[in-house]
């Protein structure tokens, strides 16, 4: 534990004074030849996607390394470090002598500058440069805004020159996107002016991390399939009720063209060395929350162990990644760490008020074993979920200051009752070394037989799949389908969207789509408010609560604290 004479460094001072490798050691220590990669100036480079040939990567028969995810249980406002644990757990295995890599997803800056803070790990156990993780790295996310916002405004032109695809502009469903935190721009009116000013109609912005173009990257397997894919986005309707798509707005092709270096992952690496793949950065929330496909094709290609990380809890990110991510790519998952701390299980418990930027109560961190027991419902429900899915669960212990033996011995506790394999890991404070006993566990449950398996078959109807995803996952009794919804479910049918995977919209707070909810709620319905199809990204999605695909700023946002010295020295910057 740190004292106020001896404070712990902050992340940005940690990463600050770290001496970097030369990017060409860390492609070798990945297995990359040199020309594999291309420098994108300095302490970045790029993953040359024309050196490999991603389609026989996916058909290989040779063995691949380990695929394994980390993922959590429900979210709290406190933030539970399934970042950190991805950074230390590569860090731990390399130090064993296992060859690991870590793929990520690249930070928004719409939480850099608003309450959340970066996504570049912490403390000992960070993706480096962070400074450069978390503000534009290398300019993929602007791409992606830029290529979202040129079919939005092709869209606009093609209704100003006479609309000859009969768009209905009432049901058009492209809006605009922006890397920033902005509430003012949710809804919005275009086209005001004169008549040469375009045709007012209402639309609005959400977040780049939000835009379909963003999950739709993560998903393509190759240059070709992205190409395809832009050409399937369905922009809007027509008056008939038909869909009209980006192919026949003929924008899918310089849309492309704007995204071909995005589709290229970016190599970085940790604060001891390793490797780390550093790769697009979906919504958690209405998308898979997930680092790409082509990324973990490449490091499993060339890695013993691949560590990816799947955003929240395993009700979201987890199951997306396994029932959307694995079938589209091909990929069988060994092992799914469960990162749970002795907060985030007090705060199950539903004894403390616990909220996003107050101090936490002084309450929650004197030692009491009880408070922990009685939030142990939800840690179990996430391995039960994990499990569903023929996957090795792993629970990781990720260790605070603060902490006391005793709470965490009562998850141990629960660990050996449900024969899961655990360990504590110290890895913030230690780096790798701190992730050696967790690194041994994973190890381990890398041995394991895997029965890997999809919560729905792609031949189930629409309502069938979010009803078993409800069901079977969340654990709730059934669904209540609301009739707009039931509507769009069977116009996606009549379309042929049917055999689509579906991804559903709900709140992360809790299992259930009330957030409201702690613990491993049952005896709930999940209500089922609207449906909309990615058609381009391929899933259809369920919006069950209110989501806000773009995000306010706080009172007081982290953007308040961020400056540079005259010299280039950033601070603030968490």
């Amino acid at each position: 534990m740190t004292t106020d004479a001896h404070p712990f460094p902050s992340d940005l001072e940690i990463a600050g004074a770290a001496t970097l490798r030369p990017m060409d050691e860390i492609a070798t220590a990945l297995g990359l030849e040199p020309d594999d990669v291309e420098d994108y100036g300095r302490d970045l480079a790029k993953i040359d996607l024309a050196r490999f040939d991603l389609a026989a990567l996916a058909a290989s028969t040779r063995p691949q390394g380990r695929l394994v995810v980390v993922t959590a249980v429900t979210p709290t406002p406190l933030g539970e470090g399934k970042t950190t644990v991805c950074v230390g757990l590569s860090q731990g295995l390399r130090r064993l002598g296992t060859n690991a890599v870590v793929t990520l997803r690249q930070p928004s800056m719409g939480p850099t500058f608003g309450i959340k803070g970066g996504a570049a790990g912490g403390g000992y156990s960070q993706v480096v440069p962070m400074d450069k993780l978390n503000l534009h790295l290398t300019g993929d996310f602007h791409a992606i805004t830029a290529a979202h916002n040129l079919l939005a405004a092709m869209i606009d032109n093609h209704l100003h020159f006479g609309n000859e695809l009969d768009l209905d502009a009432r049901n058009i469903t492209w809006r605009r996107v922006l890397d920033v935190n902005d509430r003012s721009l949710r809804d919005i009116v275009v086209g005001l002016g004169d008549r040469v000013d375009g045709v007012p109609r209402q639309t609005g912005f959400d977040i780049t991390a939000a835009s379909e173009l963003m999950v739709l990257m993560t998903l393509a397997t190759s240059l070709k399939d992205l190409r395809e894919r832009l050409g399937r986005i369905v922009i809007g309707y027509s008056t008939t009720g038909d869909p009209v798509t980006a192919e026949q707005l003929g924008a899918a092709g310089a849309m492309a063209v704007v995204l071909r270096d995005a589709l290229k992952p970016n190599l970085m690496q940790t604060l001891e060395g390793g490797p780390a793949l550093v790769h697009l950065g979906p919504f958690g929330n209405i998308a898979t929350g997930t680092s790409s496909i082509i990324a973990d094709r490449i490091a499993l290609d060339h890695a013993d162990v691949v560590v990816t990380e799947a955003g929240f809890g395993s009700d979201m990110g987890a199951e997306r990644f396994f029932n959307v991510k694995c079938r589209v790519g091909g990929l069988t998952p060994d092992v799914a760490v469960v990162v749970v701390t002795v907060r985030a299980l007090k705060a199950h418990s539903g004894r403390f008020d616990i909220r996003a930027g107050r101090a936490l109560p002084e309450e929650l961190l004197t030692e009491s074993p009880e408070d922990v027991r009685a939030g142990l419902a939800n840690l179990r429900k996430h391995v039960e979920i994990v499990r569903s899915f023929g996957v090795s669960p792993v629970i990781a212990i990720n260790a605070f200051p603060q902490d006391h033996d005793s709470e965490h011995a009562v998850i141990s506790e629960l660990a050996e009752e449900l024969g899961v394999r655990w360990a504590v890991t110290r890895h913030v404070a230690k780096g790798g070394a701190g992730a050696e006993e967790l690194s041994r566990a994973v190890l381990a449950a890398c041995d394991d037989d895997v029965d890997f398996r999809f919560t729905y078959p792609l031949e189930a109807s629409l309502t069938e799949k979010i009803e078993a995803v409800a069901t079977r996952v969340y654990g709730a009794d059934g669904i209540d389908v609301a009739p707009a919804a039931a509507k769009a479910l069977a116009e996606y049918e009549r379309l042929g969207f049917g055999e689509l995977p579906v991804v559903i919209a709900k709140t992360h707070l809790s299992i259930s789509s009330d957030p409201a909810l702690l613990g491993a709620p049952t005896g709930w319905r999940m209500p089922v408010r609207e449906v909309r199809a990615n058609v381009g990204a391929g899933y259809v999605y369920a919006i069950c609560g209110d989501m806000r695909t773009m995000p306010g700023l706080s009172r007081h946002p982290n953007a308040e604290r961020i400056d540079i010295s005259a010299d280039g020295m950033i601070s603030g910057l968490s």
